[in-house]
């Protein structure tokens, strides 16, 4: 035990009663950061445009701001990176978070000086809500590793741009920066597969006892490092190895084949972080969900999934929520995000204190046939029929198969790279499908019906979903593959 972890308990403890604090008034301190923000941004060009100094209510606000992707308010972040100030925020930005290029291309996210702890102060808490729950807190005394991109940054019009996960390495503050693995000149390293043998290449020996990233990537590097030392699990490489902080994908796919790399189950803690915002996070080990980041300038809608794309659709605040249904969520924030479709649908496991779920992306669905499968449904009908056969998946995602090339009915085609196939591939896929039927009761009456037949289930080799995404150019990082799409685009691929 050094002063470091002597210290932290009791700090722990203050901020986690002051974040159970602030989750126990959750819907009042909503209302104040929405007062808050259009306050600040009355004067800004945004504000201007939507008549803020009118709005005196959630439903003046929800008249006056449509619901926006980052293509729907280009004209603003477009004016923002050209150097503009006052456009939809105060002042300009601190960074730009720069994302993945998609169908808009890539997407410039502010982070203002109001919105950085937002980012930084969630991921410590989320760190010291464990400690202060558990008592363990002897990972502050060795290495921590993050996972992320480059700290590189580029220059736009004098705004620092660069990932995310990058920028977040410049926020680390001096008391955890001399534990920070890997080294700034590794960290910077481009490509994922070189970076990964270099980040072994450093930690082997090293008293690493905290790892933080998303399952695939760290899995990769479990590989590498068992690889490279000839043990026969992570916790003998690394013996005082004790917590996983993950995000960006559902655990339970990759939980079994994580824990067989280590060596045991190790205690973890989930974070729900993205580049327009740190949305929520895991507060407890006992508690199911994520304790929704309520009071830390970001204010919440949420329109019921069926029907966000309505030409109106219902844009309910936190008081109006209700648990068990699929929510589109919405991002008003200060860092200049107003009526913002992030794209992810999130689900309510609690309302006292609000703890949600996430449930999948909203471009993420197969309704070819009107059946809208979502992320949860394929990945808990694979959880379970992977458990009861007691096999490994490393990666998977499903794609309909509209006009079969061998005739027939039409079908869900299901790509799985399992570390262990099953004995029977055949019974796995029938029990597949059931559990998908008992899932999803409108993809239950088109195998009913005969609109549908069974899924056909397509076992790849290893490495198949690397390969993918090397291809692509997404290879680490925080890019993940998508559970499943209503287009081919994946499937024909990897057919």
């Amino acid at each position: 035990m050094t002063w470091k972890s002597t210290l932290l308990r009791p700090i722990a403890k203050f901020i986690a009663r002051r974040v159970h604090a602030r989750a126990a008034r959750a819907v009042s301190e909503q209302e104040k950061i929405f007062e808050n923000l259009i306050d600040k941004a009355r004067n800004t060009r945004f504000g201007q445009d939507h008549d803020f100094i009118g709005i005196r209510s959630h439903r003046d606000f929800a008249e006056r701001v449509p619901l926006r992707d980052y293509e729907g308010l280009r004209n603003y972040f477009d004016a923002v990176k050209a150097g503009e100030s006052d456009v939809l925020w105060p002042g300009r930005p601190a960074y730009f978070a720069k994302t993945s290029g998609t169908t808009s291309g890539a997407k410039y996210i502010p982070i203002t000086k109001d919105s950085i702890p937002n980012h930084f102060n969630s991921a410590r808490d989320a760190l010291f809500c464990y400690v202060a729950e558990t008592g363990h807190a002897s990972w502050i005394d060795g290495k921590q590793i993050f996972l992320s991109g480059s700290p590189e940054m580029d220059d736009t019009n004098g705004i620092p741009t660069g990932r995310l996960s990058g920028i977040s390495n410049h926020l680390v503050p001096a008391w955890l920066k001399g534990s920070q693995m890997p080294s700034y000149a590794v960290n910077c390293i481009d490509d994922w597969e070189e970076k990964v043998e270099r980040i072994v290449d450093e930690t082997i020996g090293a008293d690493l006892r905290l790892i933080s990233g998303i399952p695939p990537w760290v899995q990769m590097y479990y590989e590498r490092l068992l690889a490279r030392t000839g043990k026969n699990a992570v916790m003998e490489a690394l013996p005082n190895f004790e917590i996983f902080v993950y995000g960006g994908v559902n655990f339970e796919p990759y939980r079994a084949s994580l824990e067989r790399l280590v060596g045991k189950r190790l205690p973890s803690v989930e974070v729900y972080p993205a580049s327009e915002g740190f949305i929520a996070y895991q507060d407890s080990q006992t508690e199911p969900g994520l304790l929704l980041n309520t009071s830390s300038g970001i204010f919440f809608e949420f329109v019921p999934a069926t029907g966000v794309f309505d030409e109106k659709p219902d844009r309910l605040t936190l008081a109006e929520v209700k648990t068990g249904v699929n929510y589109a969520i919405i991002l008003n924030s200060n860092a200049g995000l107003w009526g913002y479709n992030i794209g992810d649908t999130v689900e309510f496991v609690s309302l006292n204190p609000y703890r949600i779920k996430v449930t999948g992306r909203i471009k993420h669905f197969i309704s070819a046939f009107g059946e809208h499968v979502i992320g949860k449904e394929v990945e808990a009908a694979m959880n379970e029929v992977a458990a009861r056969h007691g096999v490994e998946v490393v990666e998977f995602t499903v794609a309909p198969q509209v006009s079969p090339p061998e005739g027939g009915l039409p079908y869900h085609e299901w790509f799985v790279e399992f570390v262990n196939p099953p004995a029977d591939p055949d019974i796995f896929a029938a029990e597949l499908d059931v559990a998908m039927v008992n899932q999803n009761s409108y993809y239950a009456d088109l195998i009913d019906g005969k609109i549908l037949r069974p899924l056909v289930l397509r076992a790849l080799p290893i490495d198949s979903f690397r390969n993918y995404m090397r291809s692509q150019g997404k290879l680490g990082g925080q890019n993940k593959v998508p559970r499943l799409s209503d287009d081919r685009k994946i499937a024909d691929y990897l057919n």
